[in-house]
């Protein structure tokens, strides 16, 4: 769940408690180019304040007139916009795009507090409403689960942010807390070198200084958190591998060529790793892009932590990620 839509949530939760009317508007279906992808959301006050998005605006503006009219109803209903090419280009909609929305009114905060909750406490969670009976449920989720329409029953799943933890508070580290916080990661930084945490200015990212082991364990590391080490000293980078290959994060890295990668996997060998726990193991990290600077590192490990993220429950394409040149040692 990226920021905007746990904003929504939380807004719609208050203003409920405040005795607010309020419409949540979710993206169920997309076909053709569209703006915001299945699981987007958008709550609306019947009068017209609204917080989130579903399209580039016009959508935005005709369910604002909707809420203001009172046409919203009350039980979870179907909204189509781009049906026909004349529709499309009222509403903004680029060439094809067609949206399907559910429209549903919270009546009370109950399963808003429980999905908050849940999101405080690291955990996904799925609710699924049927649009025949009304009937709603709510229950764990997988990192594999996502949205989902059959015509009848639609679910959407709440979590936590995608975070990352990155090892090292160098000039890469500096990049990548930047690149990543821009794609909707909550960055957190350790390194617990003064000589490099004394001058750490990054505002997008948390600092910690204490040892990198440490660090893995106290974040909570979940199935949405990324943890990558680049450091380049194994005392720190293999401490923090120790508990990252052995936790739910979806994806671990470590900075290095592809010969001290193979050192690397054969010290963690004499530890309590298994070889499934190693084989996790992304590194050199980063797509292949001929990387050199501590920008282009920093990119390339970017675009891998975007490639697996957005391939969590594809079978076993997190670990066929084209392997990344990294930093020649």
């Amino acid at each position: 769940m990226n920021a905007l839509d746990l904003d929504v949530l939380q807004q719609a939760r208050d203003w409920v408690a405040a005795g607010k009317c309020v419409h949540l508007v979710t993206v169920v279906q997309t076909w053709g180019s569209a703006p915001r992808q299945a699981g987007a959301m958008l709550a609306v006050r019947d009068d017209g304040r609204v917080v989130g998005s579903v399209s580039g605006g016009c959508i935005e503006d005709d369910l604002i007139a909707r809420a203001r009219a009172g046409e919203l109803e009350d039980a979870p209903a179907r909204l189509t916009y781009g049906v026909t090419r004349d529709e499309a280009a009222r509403f903004g909609l680029p060439c094809g795009g067609t949206l399907r929305l559910i429209s549903e009114r919270l009546h009370d905060t109950v399963w808003l507090d429980r999905v908050l909750a849940s999101i405080r406490e690291h955990h996904l969670i799925q609710r699924t409403v049927d649009l025949v009976d009304g009937h709603t449920s709510i229950s764990p989720a997988g990192p594999a689960d996502g949205p989902d329409f059959d015509g009848r029953r639609f679910r959407s799943v709440y979590g936590p942010r995608w975070r990352l933890l990155i090892i090292g508070a160098n000039h890469t580290a500096r990049v990548l807390a930047d690149i990543a916080a821009t794609l909707e990661f909550h960055v957190t930084v350790c390194d617990p070198r003064e000589e490099f945490f004394s001058d750490w200015n990054a505002a997008q990212a948390t600092l910690l200084t204490s040892m990198p082991d440490d660090a893995v364990l106290e974040i909570g590391t979940d199935e949405r958190t990324a943890i990558v080490a680049v450091t380049h000293d194994p005392k720190l980078d293999d401490m923090a591998l120790l508990e990252a290959l052995k936790s739910p994060a979806f994806y671990v890295g470590a900075l290095g060529s592809r010969a001290n990668q193979e050192k690397r996997r054969e010290r963690l060998r004499l530890f309590d790793l298994e070889d499934h726990q190693i084989e996790r193991l992304h590194g050199p990290v980063g797509l292949r892009i001929a990387s050199k600077t501590p920008a282009e590192i920093a990119v390339a490990i970017a675009a891998e932590l975007i490639w697996v993220r957005n391939s969590l429950g594809d079978g076993q394409a997190a670990r066929s990620v084209p392997q990344a040149n990294a930093l020649k040692e």
